[in-house]
């Protein structure tokens, strides 16, 4: 099990990333989604609150030049299932579940960012809480090592996931000149405290200059009832 603090401050630019896991002493489904920019375009952002999920928004509307691949709802909530992304696939995955689809099947109809030469992995996240269990799937689409000729796909589903531990998947490696694309499975990390530490534990980690929002949410297994934090560099 890593340290998710380790990676985080030992990574200046892992992108936008999703932590999915439950709390130590097993009580609550925890999730984590934060964002990081390079240009002035993707730092010009925050989340705000949107019906039981957020969206992000123009800092500075006068500043925003292409909306295109950074205003959309990373969080929406569908009955029993708690839907996380970086991206529009949000909503995709949101109708699809709607319609009878599974969270593999929605997201059939999307694939990497047209973001060339990057080419940014979709990253997903879904939480399924009812009658007092849990599980969870992930999910990222990306290019075949940068070629945009094909699209792999891979999903991670875990059932009763174990107390103090999470998965946590970001879509770039590493800062780079393209962006390198996550490799590998989500990673196995260590989830640790209340809601209040772990945020801050999340927010403090990430680099300074990069870092722009973070999502935390901690839902009651037993209840469904749920506590979130947002935190924005822009404020």
């Amino acid at each position: 099990m890593l340290s998710l603090e380790k990676e985080l401050c030992g990574n200046a630019y892992p992108g936008r990333g999703i932590v999915i896991g439950r709390s130590a002493d097993a009580k609550f489904a925890v999730t984590a989604y934060f964002i990081m920019g390079r240009s002035s375009n993707s730092r010009n952002r925050v989340f705000v609150t949107e019906g039981e999920g957020i969206r992000t928004e123009a800092f500075d509307p006068s500043k925003l030049e292409d909306p295109s691949l950074i205003i959309y709802a990373p969080v929406r909530v569908l009955g029993d299932t708690t839907i996380v992304t970086n991206g529009d696939q949000t909503d995709t995955i949101f109708d699809g579940l709607k319609d009878g689809l599974t969270f593999e099947q929605s997201l059939r109809s999307r694939e990497f960012e047209p973001d060339g030469p990057n080419y940014t992995p979709r990253i997903s996240g879904a939480m399924h809480i009812a009658d007092g269990k849990y599980d969870f799937s992930m999910s990222i689409l990306k290019s075949n090592n940068g070629d945009p000729d094909c699209c792999n796909r891979y999903t991670y589903t875990y059932d009763n996931p174990k107390a103090g531990e999470g998965r946590f998947i970001h879509t770039y490696m590493h800062d780079g000149n393209p962006l390198p694309s996550f490799e590998g499975e989500p990673k196995v990390v260590e989830i640790a405290g209340d809601i209040d530490s772990f945020t801050n534990m999340v927010w403090n980690s990430l680099n300074e200059d990069n870092k722009v929002s973070l999502f935390v949410r901690y839902i009651d297994i037993a209840t469904g009832k749920y506590e979130t934090r947002i935190v924005n560099k822009n404020c």
